[in-house]
């Protein structure tokens, strides 16, 4: 049953349990188990890959079975019903729209001073995208994690997915990769899957960045292949913290607690309510909720250890208790969702208003579902075009401007012990006074005038 609390140290102690859930004393071993796993699937590859494949998943394959064949997802649409078809279509038609608003832009500042400073923006080479199996099928995950490396120009897509039984993958999750224009996917999961990505074996390509959510031996295979190559980030179990006055409902506030309990058994579902009455009424309404659940058992697991509802003296202070917290999802079920959402500074996601569930979130509304966990909101954001990007620094001066900063370049240099760090500057002023005698000028390749840089308005895109 969800447990109300009315007091604030409680609430805040309580609030803390949750997001502190999953740091525990078995993580010690499970690190170690993750790591030998990595190092195996190093050394031995494909061989690795089918040992772990057929230990963790029961499943076994050849090496050349890795590799999902084209027959196999052209078939996948002949198992697909036609809504669903149209649905996923919709969601990639959203997400990829939204996204083509989050491309940073290249720049470049051509300074009268004659610097010219600037950034430039480029994909990543190989992308690698996570998506989890087993007992459920995520194909909104795919497209989720696929659109932005698309939008971003990422020029090679792969995706690794735990096979089922008889070899299987979901017939949604092929077809809302091809939709994704993903053509090559490996049936392969776990910490295994990871290594792969991370290294690379003579069937599975070694990628620039791992994306993706899966459980918690997943979690801890990208956190120790990070520096090898770029992940999205930690995520962790999901969790929804909802903010209700009195105008809130208790049926959808109720069907939205358990939307996000009915996860796993770690997943976090908070009320912040001012109306005691309406507290009460969520817990007697997710109890009648859970009567026929088709997944009761695990959801009755997850709001009996992290299914919270606090009574709040006033909105500011559940504004104050949700930055704390620093929630995956917000829903703000208040009045004036806007009004209070200018008291919000940490949260993955917000929804506003009674008519938002998170559910519009997690499948088509366009912004991506993939969202920092476990109070990382307040340091980090959802996955985006930004994680298939690098920028580069772009740098010119002339000699004019090496001039006039040299000798500040050549003190800080000094000061750091740097001999030779001063000396790359003063080399060039010595030599640009015979330079300028020599007659370049200003109109010289070293001047005033820059050389075209391929592109239209100081964009530097490729």
């Amino acid at each position: 049953m969800l447990r109300i609390v009315t007091e604030w140290s409680e609430a805040q102690a309580e609030l803390k349990r949750i997001c502190d859930r999953t740091f525990d004393d078995s993580i010690v071993h499970k690190e170690a188990t993750v790591r030998e796993i990595l190092q195996t699937v190093k050394r031995q590859g494909d061989g690795a890959l089918l040992g772990y494949t057929e230990e963790f998943d029961r499943v076994t394959l050849t090496a050349a079975e890795l590799r999902v064949s084209g027959a196999e997802m052209d078939a996948a649409y002949q198992q697909v019903p036609k809504e669903l078809l149209d649905a996923i279509r919709l969601a990639h038609r959203n997400i990829v729209e939204f996204h083509r608003q989050r491309v940073p832009k290249s720049w470049v500042d051509f300074r009268d001073n004659g610097v010219v400073l600037g950034k430039r923006y480029t994909p990543i080479d190989i992308a690698g995208l996570y998506v989890p199996g087993g007992t459920a099928a995520y194909p909104s995950t795919v497209l989720m994690n696929a659109v932005p490396a698309q939008v971003a120009g990422v020029p090679r897509i792969v995706m690794v997915t735990p096979p089922g039984e008889g070899k299987t993958l979901n017939p949604a999750v092929l077809v809302a990769a091809q939709e994704a224009g993903i053509e090559e996917i490996y049936r392969v999961g776990g910490a295994q899957a990871i290594a792969a990505l991370a290294y690379g074996t003579a069937t599975i390509p070694k990628v620039d960045v791992i994306t993706g959510p899966g459980n918690l031996y997943v979690t801890l295979a990208k956190k120790q292949v990070y520096g090898t190559v770029g992940i999205d980030s930690l995520a962790g179990p999901s969790e929804v913290l909802i903010i209700a006055d009195g105008s809130g409902q208790a049926v959808p506030i109720a069907a939205d607690l358990l939307a996000q309990a009915e996860h796993d058994t770690l997943a976090a579902a908070i009320l912040l309510t001012t109306d005691a009455t309406l507290g009460r009424q969520v817990v007697a309404e997710v109890e009648r909720q859970l009567e026929n659940h088709p997944r009761r058992t695990l959801t009755e697991k997850a709001i009996a250890h992290y299914g919270l509802v606090v009574i709040v003296e006033s909105l500011a202070a559940a504004a104050e208790l949700s930055n704390l917290f620093a929630p995956e999802h917000l829903e703000l079920e208040v009045e004036e969702p806007w009004d209070l959402m200018a008291h919000i500074r940490h949260a993955g996601a917000i929804f506003l208003g009674s008519s938002t569930p998170e559910a519009v979130g997690d499948y088509l509304a366009g912004p991506n579902h993939t969202l920092p966990t476990s109070g990382s909101a307040r340091y980090a954001s959802a996955l985006g075009v930004e994680t298939f990007l690098k920028h580069s620094s772009v740098i010119q001066y002339s000699p004019q401007a090496l001039q006039k900063t040299g000798k500040a370049i050549q003190i800080l240099a000094t000061a750091e012990g740097l001999f030779s760090h001063g000396e790359s500057v003063r080399v060039r002023l010595q030599g640009s006074g015979d330079r300028d005698r020599g007659g370049l000028g200003e109109g010289g390749s070293d001047g005033g005038t820059y050389p075209s840089l391929g592109t239209e308005d100081g964009d530097l895109s490729s």
